[in-house]
């Protein structure tokens, strides 16, 4: 059943001419309020999340995006495989935004589970729109989290990180990546997807580096990638993600990538 309380519908206008050598990050669409259209790039979290409806209706319905439902249940059937019982899990969810993950999350009977996002517009949207979809939300950022925050992150004892399409696009740094992975348990879970092209070798961006060397270093143990349409553009051409499922066997020390060279 779900949690979700939305109800408000918006008009969305896309102008696909404008919008067709942008880049997936620089993607904008129009919202009309009161007759006038506003403005508003696909990134801009902040401005959607406080329209009731409006990430839904943009990215969920005319966008058909499937990544919450999609990582969700690959984490579902890779804990089946091993006999582990999702009532097991103790989950941070990173880049939760207004919750749709954490929804997906207790469809599947977990039920302990902490959101966490860099924006305060990212929680006020999720107590509105998914009320009890977490234990705690904190607004943090990942890169800077000061001993109190620390502590305070550490006493859940998490044993499972998921973070869904928040990765590649400056939204979330490889720094507060790592930082999150490291606060899950030796043995725990990671659960996350990323654009395709991000794990292609001819991407020689830091990210994409740090994300093939995370992969297969000692550091995680992978238990399941599988590319999926991620959601449409603004054309109507399908978006490739992978979704990965790892098991962590360590912490991911400050100097991983120094001491990797590069390739």
């Amino acid at each position: 059943m779900s949690i979700s309380t939305l109800s408000k519908r918006h008009r969305i206008k896309f102008d696909r001419k404008e919008e067709r050598d942008l880049a997936q990050d620089e993607a904008y669409f129009y919202v009309v309020e009161d007759g006038d259209e506003r403005r508003i790039r696909f990134h801009d979290y902040d401005e959607i999340y406080k329209r009731n409806g409006l990430y839904e209706q943009l990215f969920y319905e005319r966008l058909q995006c499937s990544s919450p439902t999609k990582v969700a249940e690959i984490l579902k059937r890779t804990l089946d495989a091993g006999e582990q019982s999702t009532l097991e899990l103790r989950v941070l969810d990173l880049g939760a935004g207004n919750g749709m993950m954490g929804e997906a999350l207790r469809a599947h009977g977990v039920s302990r589970m902490v959101g966490a996002d860099i924006i305060e517009e990212a929680r006020e949207a999720a107590h509105r729109d998914r009320p009890g979809a977490y234990d705690e939300y904190y607004v943090a950022d990942f890169t800077a989290l000061d001993a109190g925050m620390k502590a305070e992150l550490e006493s859940w004892s998490f044993n499972c990180l998921t973070l869904v399409a928040a990765l590649g696009f400056a939204d979330i740094p490889v720094e507060a990546f790592r930082e999150a992975i490291n606060f899950v348990q030796d043995d725990g879970w990671i659960a996350f997807n990323i654009k395709e092209t991000f794990l292609d070798d001819k991407d020689r961006s830091g990210f994409s580096r740090f994300i093939r060397e995370l992969i297969f270093s000692e550091y995680l143990d992978l238990h399941h990638l599988e590319r999926y349409r991620h959601r449409l553009s603004m054309e109507g051409e399908p978006l490739f993600y992978f979704a990965l499922v790892a098991r962590k066997t360590a912490d991911i020390p400050e100097d991983f990538m120094a001491a990797r060279p590069a390739r």
